[in-house]
């Protein structure tokens, strides 16, 4: 017993020493050496626990979305729901951090980019299925969707875009979610 609550403690350490060395270094300069140094273990505990860096990194950007069940939301209000639970998850929890960071981190590093898409790809897509009748427009319908949140969250929590973060929550809900709306619920063009 003593000694799977340590290994929990030093797996905990691990993951939160990752999680701030690819924010602060991103994915290609963040060394397992370093993360060890951080978590206060010997590199060679890092690799017994996750067995490489790409692993490690999966295991630090593990993100459920959360996404609402849109199928228990009114027609006309999907948009609203979706652009309200992204920007609210983004204004300052724990995952949110995550997210950035692997959204930082996807900008230059094709195994960061993987692991967003299949995030995003994965669990916006079955958001989107619950409401889509035709189960073949389902992956444009997400990837549209996707769009829209992962360039709101580029321009507002990356880049910095002086417009962009000076709104308030309500206005960016607002902003965003005729589009989300249209993409969710309108004909997609042929």
């Amino acid at each position: 017993m003593v000694f799977t609550e340590r290994s929990e403690q030093t797996r905990t350490a691990i993951l939160e020493a990752a999680r701030r060395r690819f924010a602060a270094d991103g994915f290609e300069r963040a060394t397992i050496r370093a993360i060890a140094a951080d978590a206060g273990i010997d590199p060679s505990m890092v690799m017994r626990y996750y067995g490489s860096k790409e692993k490690l990194f999966a295991a630090a950007t593990d993100l459920d979305l959360r996404l609402p069940d849109l199928a228990a939301v009114p027609h006309a209000e999907l948009g609203a729901t979706l652009a309200r639970h992204f920007v609210e998850r983004w204004e300052g929890r724990l995952e949110d951090e995550i997210l950035i960071l692997l959204f930082r981190s996807a900008i230059t590093n094709e195994t960061a980019a993987e692991r967003l898409r299949s995030v995003f790809g994965a669990q916006v897509a079955g958001a989107v299925a619950a409401v889509v009748a035709d189960a073949a427009e389902v992956p444009a319908r997400a990837g549209l969707v996707a769009t829209q949140v992962l360039g709101v969250a580029l321009c507002r929590y990356i880049l910095r875009l002086p417009p962009v973060v000076a709104f308030d929550v309500d206005t960016l809900v607002a902003s965003l979610a005729p589009t989300i709306q249209r993409y969710l619920t309108e004909p997609l063009p042929r």
